[in-house]
């Protein structure tokens, strides 16, 4: 009998109080196409570094794929995947504030935005989950949006600081948060500077370009393909999947079904098989005694 899960809604609670998934005012559903103001900046952005990762033939070495694999887990599974997922978004464990701080630095360098926009449109993702207008990116919408064409959509919940910044009350004015904010994408000039010093341009191109398109649609992945294919375990009231592939490229967060049914937890990888590779790390941390408050799953969510 799977086990059914609702999304909590309700009023704004306090930072020290956060859930695992932000409450917010409820709104009947709505999946109409709203017409949202192009960002041909954002289309040009993307563009331009796609278009550079594709010089990667003629500037091959293994060596240079090696650092883009290595950038790739570093930026992607510690910085994205526990740093901005399970310990910023849903507070699935706590460390000290230094390591904090080291860990979102990771993910700022995955070149996916700031903390807090990254984690209050994760939050809005999780209360309205593909019901609403108000999910950020949808599977309802169809796959290229959910993947990535919301993010050429200026929605003001998603895109305006001053819209967005209710769903992270608990970063949003944090001074090394709001230094994120602003400047991580100048975080990839001393990487850069750095990559090329150690390898010249082979270095730059895998290590900066090659590796953030492919964490890019890695992630986005968990958004598209996620919600459409794949298997469940857990009757949630949305159409998130478990997909096996995708929980290899993206360090175990593939394991979707489960992380919706039960978001707080830190391990998403719950049936025997199920490889988290990101669970690791939070469990190594543990060990250590660095990880604290590291929320497990409850009985009902174990898999036998």
């Amino acid at each position: 009998m799977p086990y059914t899960t609702s999304r909590p809604l309700g009023e704004p609670v306090s930072p020290a109080a956060l859930p695992a998934v932000m409450p917010v005012e409820s709104s009947s559903d709505d999946n109409s196409q709203t017409p949202y103001k192009i960002s041909w900046v954002s289309i040009g952005f993307f563009t331009v570094i796609h278009g550079l990762a594709l010089l990667a033939p003629w500037f091959f070495s293994w060596s240079a794929l090696g650092v883009a694999i290595f950038l790739h887990w570093l930026s992607g599974s510690v910085g994205i995947c526990m740093g901005y997922h399970r310990m910023l978004t849903h507070r699935s464990f706590r460390v000290p504030k230094w390591l904090e701080y080291t860990i979102a630095t990771m993910g700022a360098l995955a070149l996916q935005g700031g903390p807090t926009f990254w984690v209050a449109g994760h939050r809005q993702h999780h209360a309205f989950t593909e019901h609403t207008e108000k999910d950020p990116y949808s599977a309802d919408k169809g796959f290229w949006w959910s993947h990535m064409e919301w993010l050429f959509h200026l929605k003001p919940e998603v895109f305006d600081r001053k819209i967005y910044a209710k769903y992270a009350p608990d970063l949003v004015n944090d001074p090394y948060y709001t230094f994120l904010d602003r400047y991580f994408l100048f975080l990839q000039v001393p990487l850069a500077l750095l990559l090329y010093a150690a390898g010249g341009w082979s270095f730059v191109i895998y290590g900066i370009f090659v590796r953030a398109v492919l964490l890019w649609h890695c992630t986005w992945l968990i958004n598209s393909a996620n919600h459409i294919w794949g298997s469940r375990h857990f009757d949630t009231d949305d159409n998130s999947r478990n997909l096996w592939w995708v929980a290899i490229l993206t360090y175990g967060e593939g394991w979707h079904n489960n992380h919706h049914a039960f978001p707080k937890m830190a391990q998403a990888g719950l049936a025997p098989g199920e490889i988290d590779m990101t669970w690791w790390l939070i469990k190594g941390l543990k060990q250590v005694g660095l990880a604290t408050k590291v929320v497990m799953p409850p009985t009902k969510a174990r898999l036998q």
